[in-house]
Formats: C-alpha cells, sequence, structure tokens
C-alpha cells in the first residue's frame, strides 16, 4: 500500500509541475485546441491556482463548461512581449493594430453571433464617437489589414470562431462575407489586468497604469507583511517570465529577499515544484525547463532567419568586444553574401541592415546583449552559447 500511496503522490508531483510550465509557456489553454493539457489542468487546478498565488501573485481562472484555462499574468509596465500578428512575418503590433484589437474584443461583445462587415461598421461607429481614436477607414487597404490582424489574433485565443467564411478574405475587400460564434466570457478574460476598465475613475482620458495597481501590496504606505509579499511575487515573476534575471536590474528589495535564508529556500522550493533548474550566478539568476514547456519562443533555433543570424552576430560580439549597428549590418551583409540562397526576405535595399536589427532585437529579448547609444554589448549570459565550425 505505501508503494502504491507513493507512486500517486509522485504521479501527481509531476502532473504539476507540467501543468505550471504548460501555463507559463500558453497561459490561455483550450480544451478544443490542447485537450490532454486541459485535462490535466482540470483535474489539478485547486493546487495549480494556489501555487501561482502564493509564489507569482497571479490569479488562475478555470471555465470547465466553456473549455478554457486562463493564468492571469500581471507585469506592470513590460513591452518586451507585444501581441504579433498571426500572419507571415509574426511582426508585433503597433499603435493602430492594439487600437483596433480593444475597438473590436468590445464591439464583439453585441452578441453571440456577428458578421466581419457588422464588426467592421461598429468599428467605425466607436472610433468617430472618441476624438482621441483616429477614424477606422475599411475602404484602405492597411486599415482592413490591422483589422484582420486584430481579428486573427481574438481566433487565435478562441474568442471568435468564424463558423463560415475565412478572416483573410476581408483583406481583398470590404464587402467579404464571414461568420463568428463569439466567446463573450474568453473575450473578458484576454485583459490581463487586476483592475476591470469600468472601474477607472470617470475622466475624458483615464490613467491606465491604474488597470495594474495591486491593492493587496498596500500602495504607498505598505507594511513589513506587505513588502515581504511584494519582493517575493516580484522576484517570482520575474525569474518565470523572463528569460534571465540579473541582479543589476534588481530593487534592492528584491536583492536583498533574494538574499535572505527564507528567499533563497522559497526560490529552490518553486523551482524545484515547478520541475525547473535554479542556475544562480554572481551576475544573477536562470531557471531552466529541461523540456522546454515554459516558453514561447527558443534560442538558439533555426527556425528564424533572426535567431540563425543572432548566433552568428552573438559570436562576432563575443570575440571582438562591443560593437556598432553599422559594424554588425556589414558583417550580416557578410552573412547574406556566404549564402546567397538564405533569408531571401533580407535580400532587397537595406536588408542587412534590418537582419542585423532583427538578430540583436532578438539577443536583447533573450538577455544575451544590450543596446545603448548605437553600440551593442553583450551580457553575462551570451557565454553560455558559442558557434563552432563543423567538420564535413
Amino acid at each position: 500500500m505505501s508503494v502504491l500511496k507513493n507512486e500517486m503522490v509522485r504521479a501527481e508531483k509531476e502532473d504539476i509541475s507540467r501543468a505550471i510550465r504548460l501555463l507559463l509557456g500558453r497561459p490561455l489553454i483550450s480544451q478544443q485546441a490542447d485537450p490532454d493539457d486541459f485535462g490535466l489542468i482540470r483535474l489539478r487546478h485547486r493546487t495549480l491556482a494556489q501555487w501561482f498565488d502564493y509564489y507569482c501573485g497571479w490569479r488562475l481562472y478555470l471555465e470547465p463548461r466553456l473549455g478554457y484555462a486562463r493564468l492571469v499574468k500581471v507585469r506592470a509596465g513590460d513591452p518586451s512581449r507585444p501581441a504579433r500578428r498571426r500572419r507571415t512575418t509574426r511582426a508585433p503590433f503597433d499603435r493602430r493594430r492594439y487600437t483596433l484589437l480593444c475597438l473590436v474584443a468590445a464591439e464583439a461583445l453585441a452578441g453571440p453571433v456577428t458578421t466581419i462587415g457588422m464588426l467592421a461598421q461598429r468599428v467605425v461607429q466607436a472610433s468617430a464617437a472618441d476624438e482621441h481614436v483616429p477614424s477606422f477607414a475599411p475602404v484602405r487597404g492597411d486599415e482592413r489589414a490591422a483589422f484582420v490582424d486584430a481579428l486573427k489574433l481574438l481566433e487565435h485565443y478562441g474568442a471568435v470562431t468564424a463558423v463560415d467564411g475565412a478572416t483573410d478574405a476581408f483583406l481583398d475587400s470590404a464587402e467579404a462575407k464571414v461568420l463568428y460564434r463569439v466567446d463573450a466570457t474568453r473575450v473578458i478574460r484576454l485583459l490581463s489586468a487586476p483592475v476591470a476598465p469600468s472601474r477607472l475613475p470617470d475622466a475624458d482620458w483615464p490613467d491606465l497604469a491604474e488597470l495594474t495597481v495591486e491593492r493587496r501590496y498596500g500602495g504607498e504606505e505598505p507594511t513589513e507583511t506587505q513588502r515581504n509579499l511584494w519582493a517575493r511575487h516580484a522576484l517570482l515573476r520575474r525569474l518565470l517570465d523572463d528569460p534571465v534575471v540579473y541582479r543589476a536590474d534588481l530593487t534592492p528589495a528584491e536583492l536583498a529577499y533574494a538574499a535572505s535564508p527564507t528567499g533563497r529556500q522559497i526560490l529552490r522550493r518553486a523551482a524545484a515544484e515547478a520541475g525547473l533548474e535554479l542556475e544562480e550566478r554572481s551576475e544573477g539568476y536562470l531557471l531552466v525547463d529541461p523540456d522546454g514547456l515554459a516558453t514561447d519562443s527558443r534560442f538558439p533555433d533555426d527556425g528564424g532567419h533572426a535567431k540563425v543570424a543572432a548566433l552568428l552576430l552573438l559570436d562576432v560580439l563575443t570575440r571582438e568586444g562591443p560593437s556598432s549597428m553599422d559594424g554588425l549590418a556589414r558583417e550580416a551583409e557578410r552573412v547574406l553574401d556566404r549564402f546567397p540562397r538564405w533569408a531571401m526576405a533580407y535580400r532587397s535595399d537595406g536588408g542587412a541592415r534590418r537582419l542585423a536589427e532583427d538578430a540583436i532585437a532578438t539577443l536583447c529579448g533573450f538577455g544575451l546583449a544590450r543596446c545603448e547609444d548605437d553600440r551593442v554589448a553583450i551580457l553575462p549570459a551570451a557565454h553560455r552559447y558559442t558557434v563552432r565550425q563543423e567538420e564535413t
């Protein structure tokens, strides 16, 4: 009996660690797209909700009947993970696309069923009624493209579902016919904010920073308990969400918590329970997922030209030290010349510069480099990587 009990305990721990990492990598998991992962989260929901609340102060919502689980991550003022277009280049959303995303989401709540034409007309009316928002003009191709990107992101998260027709048809004509089913609850859950927009002070242009105010930490006059709680949650949020965390980027409170006996114990316990490996160096901290479940992006990765170029430029930066963007662009041009059939999207005028910029953005996003005043320098974590010439 004791052997069976031990096996059950071990299986439960494995389930919980896997579910934690799944939610870290994909904060919204649906039953329709990932039935096995959703079933696991549903089975261990109570323990998972307690884990995320204790270590991060994040909420986990489960909607069994609607078929999705949503981890509400809160990171105030973090622009490093923009929404990305679901078409072609996966470029980040610009200001216009974010604006249309908000308008489309709001107008989609009008009913459980709608069409792309009705949504477009509602967005036209909503944008015209607000002097702070540029009017939506579906007669223009660039406006239709931004509108489609907003809709396709909502489709990706299951907030709207095309039941007849394809959203991409709107790119060619504003007269396209597409019928949608709307999941109103999921639309509302997409907003990862502790304060609902309806609770903001009534003003012509409210302060959107108020959406991320977490009152559990005491505001301007926290108690000692609230300060310790914030230090724990802020530190674990960064460790679980960022590729690498440098001591130089931590606040004095976070540093003190990480150095305390209690803080060190909690960091190690959180890593172990999540199935992650904690690496602690003099420069900072790193959580490694051996299975790669807890991340939505990997490096190195030969799946994109920018990531391959990033690895090559990282080798240059490691050998030669800080370099200018002009110098890195020349290096990218040499790579393009060396491999004439590679990275065709960067073969136009200025392509080498764009490739270098995209590669450096990748390095900065993974905490491997920093760009200041047109100079790029590697950070300590970059020494984990090296380029080696394979013999053939």
